[in-house]
């Protein structure tokens, strides 16, 4: 789908505020609540908003370590099987094939370092991972949404 100007406008006024009503954004884009609200409706059913969340802090949940762990696995394995295994670490926040050495990357949040280390044991008894490398976060320097151009 391709985004005109006004969708892009819409999208940015969401992205900043998500709880921002239609009359505000109308306000802010030159259109009706009405009229915004069959653009957004629109957006979401052609897939250029996937969804609506909530962010929360990780600290909140007691995440205040976080690392990334690189994943060497054995022979053919597939991003499917990686996928699976990854989603039964719930400290696992996202998972992604690369290029590179490595088969693939997992974000994972933990409580301390102590709990990285258990988290890092589980995905090493994977029974198609090989080795891992890991680092921990020390700070984040860069943290939010891609900006719309």
């Amino acid at each position: 789908m391709k985004l005109d100007e006004l969708d892009r406008t819409i999208i940015r006024a969401l992205v900043e505020d998500a709880r921002a009503t239609y009359a505000e954004i109308g306000s802010q884009v030159g259109l009706s609540a009405p009229a915004v609200k069959r653009r957004v409706d629109r957006l979401v059913a052609t897939g250029a908003i996937t969804g609506f969340s909530a962010r929360i802090a990780p600290s909140a949940l007691g995440w205040t370590t976080e690392a990334y762990v690189e994943l060497f696995c054995r022979g053919k394995t597939s991003p499917a099987e990686i996928a699976a295994a990854a989603a039964r670490h719930p400290e696992v926040i996202s998972a992604c094939t690369v290029t590179g050495e490595a088969d693939a990357l997992l974000h994972i949040r933990a409580t301390d370092v102590r709990d990285v280390e258990r988290i890092i044991e589980r995905l090493a008894a994977e029974p198609f991972v090989v080795r891992t490398k890991s680092a921990i976060v020390l700070s984040r320097l860069v943290n939010g949404s891609p900006q719309m151009g």
